[in-house]
């Protein structure tokens, strides 16, 4: 294979061939092919590093039995649990979010779909958030139209809802739903004009067939962003006790993945401490151009000043200045 020539022919417009993807994740050598998708995301994206942050707005008691999640009332994991906060409480977050230098914010709660009073709730929090310093984002779990529109009208620019794993994996991952659920949200999010921010959680005991369906599904859903997120094993889980992934293999996933969806912003959010250690700068070199600053849903990141470190160490921008963080 002529990896040179196959960037090439990405940056004016074509798509990777399925032959084309089996040979960048067997025969490729890994430090070639981050080098090509280092390539591709400069051209797409620039030298530009997008950051966001989360605020847990409830968590816990999810009836979904998701093997990977803390949150699920299926599994016996201790951690906070609390029922959705209140409007004092997001503002509080918003300006930590906006210290650490994050460009957007993004409310999340646990479970499948909220009652129409949490809804409502969460938008009266939204359209308070100052939306001109962050970009306000939503992941809300199952939604609808309807709700969507809500969201749309309360100036959210960015709808989450991971995909999780393949279509053929997800069986393994989660019964209490089926796949073709969260592919409607994400189409839902799309036909109301709105960007979509849908991507899944690797080290979950899936193939690299699986990897790259999850990808080509995401490509032919025309998602806007793709969160990777890599297992970070929670004790009290059916998972709790899994290896985390290599490094390296983590390298090649993001490598594969910005050759697939060359224009698409690609970002790594969860478990990243914890797989890449002393590697996380490389995520940049292999393709990413964003991450999750702060901590998680359930588990603690890292300082935020320590992010800023690396990408100033990295020689890249954001839209964030660097002097709101220390460094």
């Amino acid at each position: 294979m002529n990896i040179a020539q196959l960037a090439e022919q990405i940056v004016v417009g074509e798509s990777v061939t399925q032959d084309e993807i089996s040979c960048l994740v067997s025969e490729v050598d890994l430090y070639d092919l981050m080098y090509w998708a280092h390539k591709i995301k400069l051209h797409f994206k620039g030298n530009v590093v997008s950051l966001c942050s989360v605020f847990n707005a409830k968590s816990g008691a999810c009836k979904e039995d998701c093997k990977f999640c803390a949150q699920s009332v299926h599994h016996n994991v201790s951690f906070e649990q609390y029922p959705l906060k209140n409007g004092s409480e997001s503002l509080n977050a918003c300006k930590d979010a906006e210290h650490s230098g994050a460009n957007r914010f993004g409310f999340v709660t646990s479970g499948g779909a909220l009652t129409d009073r949490d809804f409502e709730e969460i938008c009266k929090m939204i359209k308070a958030t100052p939306q001109e310093r962050l970009d306000v984002c939503a992941s809300l779990g199952i939604l609808t139209k309807i709700q969507t529109l809500k969201l749309k009208e309360m100036g959210v620019k960015r709808v989450h809802h991971n995909l999780e794993t393949s279509r053929s994996f997800f069986p393994r991952i989660c019964s209490t739903h089926d796949y073709d659920q969260r592919v409607e949200t994400v189409r839902i999010v799309k036909r109301a004009g709105m960007e979509i921010c849908c991507g899944g959680i690797f080290g979950l005991g899936e193939s690299w067939e699986d990897r790259i369906e999850l990808a080509v599904i995401l490509r032919d859903l025309q998602v806007d962003a793709v969160p990777l997120n890599f297992l970070n094993p929670i004790k009290g889980t059916p998972l709790g006790g899994t290896s985390p992934l290599h490094p390296l293999e983590i390298l090649r996933i993001i490598s594969i993945y910005r050759f697939i969806m060359p224009s698409a912003d690609i970002s790594i959010c969860g478990g990243r401490e914890k797989n890449l250690r002393d590697m996380q700068s490389w995520i940049f070199y292999a393709g990413a151009n964003g991450a999750m600053i702060g901590n998680y849903l359930t588990t603690q990141g890292r300082p935020p000043a320590d992010d800023w470190q690396m990408i100033s160490d990295c020689g890249l921008t954001c839209g964030s200045s660097l002097d709101k963080v220390s460094v």
